[in-house]
């Protein structure tokens, strides 16, 4: 069975209503789509992140406002400034026919031999940005990078999207690279001199 994420409508606009609904561990939120008039609501805190959570981030989430069984995706997430707790979020509510452009996380898989042979692995770019169906929207984008070697490159044109959604990048932007190994510079001062007295000790006081 399902696992509703209950949207209640809010009512009371009030800056002291909204600080008491957060102390009582709700998230005020807004709720709009293309076939849905704004409307403020709050959600369980725990409940909407355990969820999230559950779909990557960027997924899908069955939700349930008052007899209505909505989907909806999250648009918008703030978050207090030192807490870093979700203090608001925006809810779209989606139409299954209606392709929405989202962000979705980038996850590389493995450990690349570039980085065994001593390389180093450098992310561009952590989430990209896809044109879908909201059902093809997948919770994450996985990228397997064991076989690049040293000065290798994924750029967005080697993601294989089967058709199911659209990329919103330029095919040539770089998405992760094996940088070449680090190597120390050698700093060198000239020729050495030898140790002992200086040839030459022109200049110096000398004692009668």
């Amino acid at each position: 069975m399902i696992s509703l994420l209950q949207l209640q409508l809010r009512t009371d606009h009030r800056r002291s209503y909204v600080k008491q609904m957060r102390k009582q561990g709700h998230i005020p939120a807004v709720l709009y789509g293309k076939k849905t008039n704004s409307q403020p609501v709050f959600v369980d805190a725990a409940e909407f992140l355990k969820q999230w959570r559950a779909v990557g981030g960027s997924g899908l989430l069955d939700a349930q406002l008052n007899d209505d069984h909505i989907r909806i995706i999250v648009r918008d997430m703030q978050k207090h400034p030192i807490r870093h707790d979700v203090i608001h979020i925006d809810f779209l509510a989606v139409d299954a026919k209606t392709e929405i452009d989202v962000h979705v996380p980038i996850h590389l898989i493995g450990e690349a031999a570039g980085v065994k042979d001593g390389g180093v692995l450098q992310q561009a770019m952590h989430q990209l940005s896809i044109r879908a169906l909201p059902s093809n929207i997948p919770p994450s984008i996985d990228i397997d990078i064991t076989n690049l070697q040293v000065g290798d490159v994924i750029t967005v044109s080697h993601i294989q999207t089967n058709g199911v959604y659209e990329m919103n990048h330029d095919p040539t932007e770089v998405i992760a690279s094996i940088l070449p190994p680090k190597q120390e510079e050698e700093i060198h001062s000239g020729e050495e001199q030898e140790p002992g007295k200086p040839e030459s000790e022109e200049g110096r006081e000398t004692t009668p």
